[in-house]
């Protein structure tokens, strides 16, 4: 248990029955009444977010996590096999938990976030940012280039992405995984 002040951003906190995790925290003081805490709070399941406030004192129940490197190894059914970078146990993830799933390759390094208690997964995230070659896209036309225009190239993780028309079949490009939008040529 932990007290309404102690939260911080990134606490994981156990209310109605659900895990939360917490965005943003302000301690208020307002001119009379009592100080509180206001929140905002992310459901890991579903990723809705919501408001609300903690009076100073409150006990909350709190959740220890934990985030360890896992690799990713092959996709078996609807699951997807990840190995523990520390113990080379493996473990399969629902598709459903992790952030960017699109952009998954094998071999790829994900940070998974698990309940320390129960040992089991909350969410695993791929690299906001990652290098992936073009395996298919239209070639471009000369003199197509005075507008700002995209056009869609499939990379080699089988998503599509937009993509200036200057860019060709063959390139390395960076992309940001949370929206899966062009970020520019790789260095």
């Amino acid at each position: 248990m932990i007290n309404a002040q102690d939260i911080k951003n990134g606490t994981c906190i156990r209310m109605d029955g659900q895990l939360y995790f917490v965005i943003e925290f302000l301690h208020v003081k307002p001119g009379k009444g009592n100080t509180f805490m206001r929140t905002t709070l992310k459901n890991v399941v579903d990723g809705r977010v919501l408001e609300r406030r903690f009076n100073i004192g409150e006990k909350l129940e709190d959740v220890r996590v934990e985030r360890r490197p896992y690799q990713y190894l092959y996709k078996e059914g609807d699951d997807f096999i990840f190995m523990n970078q520390e113990t080379f146990e493996q473990h399969p993830i629902a598709r459903d938990l992790i952030n960017g799933v699109n952009f998954l390759l094998e071999g790829m390094v994900l940070e998974v976030v698990s309940d320390a208690s129960t040992d089991t997964v909350l969410y695993a995230d791929v690299p906001i940012k990652v290098q992936m070659k073009i395996t298919y896209t239209e070639p471009a036309i000369k003199g197509d280039t005075a507008t700002n225009s995209l056009k869609p190239a499939t990379v080699e993780s089988g998503a599509t992405v937009r993509v200036p028309l200057f860019i060709n079949e063959g390139e390395l490009i960076e992309i940001d995984t949370r929206d899966g939008s062009y970020i520019g040529r790789a260095k």
